[in-house]
């Protein structure tokens, strides 16, 4: 829903627009997989939520903007352009933040009570800042989409995530027959506790028999991005048709997250047949990159608990993907995804082959879109 206040009330450039999901079915990353590749950006618990509800006012020729309410972050912090024909959830909102961040951070299904501010300095020139509440599905253990199931919890106590990203462009004004591209730079703080990946309160390892099984608490998280995007080819005649390519990179601390480097980099082929000016195909390669606190804890699982622990190390992506447009309004996409060591190389945990560690698994998957 997107409601005019100007024209409904008189109120100058201000906006309010909300959102719901109405989700069926079951989660392959989640049910088979226990991969960090969600490979399904729409993979989310069966449930009636609200995901976005927020107002946003404008100033000037729309060179300053402010959201507040109800946010997500993916689709403006740490996003591309040329990763719009994938369904992986990552190539959105990368695993590094989904992971690292209490509750997956402010991104699909679950949004964040908070405020957004963007000021366009020049044409090419760009500040956005965020702040939100930093869970907001709240403490608890389990699926935080079980602790804030209908979307409607709307928490603003928790301690607070910061985001911020400077980014420039270049011909990116319309009719400019140079090639289009981007960089951006950005980062992430939040004020919360953030547990030690292999330590205890009483300083042993969380997997040795003497350990409290409490993880030691840190004060404090943080991570920074950067994303590049070029356009390498136009069609002639147009604006968006031809080649693009992108790719970002990410880091965290070690001790106090699970993946502490994150890399995607892929290329989108945008309508470049006449006959299918909307027709898109990408490809693209991600990695995760198990933090070494983590691994050091998987080494004591092998010391303490089981010679034949598997010890993690990274978890990669091949994807590539087609979006076929039948006709306006309604697309098929079939993909293909490959899963290098799920869970980084995590281990099964129940059945005849606990402690074995998760095979590469192979994906292929049929989207439709209707809009109307």
């Amino acid at each position: 829903m997107d409601v005019d206040l100007q024209k409904l009330v008189g109120v100058d450039k201000l906006t309010f627009h909300a959102n719901m999901f109405q989700i069926h079915g079951d989660g392959l990353s989640r049910s088979n997989l226990q991969n960090f590749f969600v490979v399904s950006g729409i993979e989310a618990l069966p449930a009636t939520r609200l995901y976005e509800a927020y107002f946003e006012k404008q100033w000037g020729a729309q060179r300053i903007s402010l959201k507040f309410g109800q946010l997500a972050a993916d689709s403006e912090f740490f996003n591309t352009r040329y990763t719009d024909v994938f369904t992986n959830a990552s190539l959105g909102w990368p695993a590094i933040t989904s992971l690292d961040l209490p509750s997956g951070g402010p991104s699909p299904p679950l949004a964040a009570m908070g405020a957004r501010l963007l000021v366009n300095v020049t044409d090419q020139l760009s500040i956005l800042g965020g702040i939100s509440d930093g869970d907001q599905a709240g403490p608890g253990s389990g699926d935080p989409q079980e602790r804030n199931r209908y979307g409607v919890n709307f928490r603003v106590n928790d301690p607070p995530l910061l985001l911020g990203q400077i980014q420039y462009a270049w011909n990116n004004k319309k009719g400019d027959p140079n090639l289009t591209g981007q960089i951006k730079f950005g980062g992430w703080r939040h004020f919360g506790s953030f547990a030690d990946q292999r330590l205890t309160s009483n300083g042993a390892s969380l997997a040795a028999p003497g350990s409290s099984g409490e993880p030691l608490m840190l004060a404090g998280d943080i991570g920074g991005w950067a994303v590049f995007e070029q356009q390498i080819y136009r069609v002639p005649h147009s604006d968006d048709r031809g080649i693009g390519v992108f790719a970002r990179a990410a880091g965290a601390p070690a001790d106090r997250n699970l993946i502490d480097l994150y890399a995607d980099a892929g290329v989108e082929f945008i309508g470049l047949r006449d006959d299918r000016p909307d027709d898109k195909f990408g490809i693209a390669g991600g990695y995760a990159h198990v933090s070494k606190r983590a691994r050091a804890l998987d080494t004591d699982y092998r010391t303490f608990v089981n010679p034949k622990w598997p010890v993690r190390s990274f978890e990669g992506l091949l994807t590539a993907a087609y979006q076929y447009q039948i006709k306006d309004g309604w697309t098929v996409q079939p993909n293909f995804q490959y899963i290098v060591h799920p869970g980084g190389g995590a281990a099964l945990t129940a059945g005849p082959l606990a402690g074995k560690a998760l095979k590469s698994a192979s994906v292929f998957g049929l989207r439709t879109t209707l809009k109307f």
